[in-house]
């Protein structure tokens, strides 16, 4: 099985994308799916993408197509809300499987 890399990205790196880490990596592990799930601020989204080499990007603070070229990306304020969070589970979801 494939394991997937999450870059989840917030305006400090500390609070908002540690929430979003936490529910997309549940919610993608009871989709059935590996991931590895990492952290960062807005500022360190061009070399954390250089590093990592994501799959998909989460973000709660907008994520410029300069600092991640061609990486799909996923709003995650619903992980922060609740509100549509099986929704947006299922589009990365089957965005990663698209991958495959």
């Amino acid at each position: 099985m494939r394991k997937y890399k999450v870059l989840t990205v917030c305006g400090t790196g500390i609070a908002t994308s540690t929430v979003a880490a936490e529910k997309t990596k549940e919610m993608l592990k009871a989709r059935g799916l590996d991931v590895e799930v990492v952290e960062a601020k807005a500022s360190e989204v061009a070399s954390k993408v250089q590093v990592l080499n994501p799959d998909v990007i989460v973000h709660t603070t907008p994520v410029s197509d300069s600092a991640a070229p061609g990486i799909k990306k996923f709003r995650g304020l619903q992980f922060l809300t609740g509100i549509g969070m099986d929704k947006l589970a299922d589009e990365i979801a089957d965005y990663l499987k698209s991958l495959e």
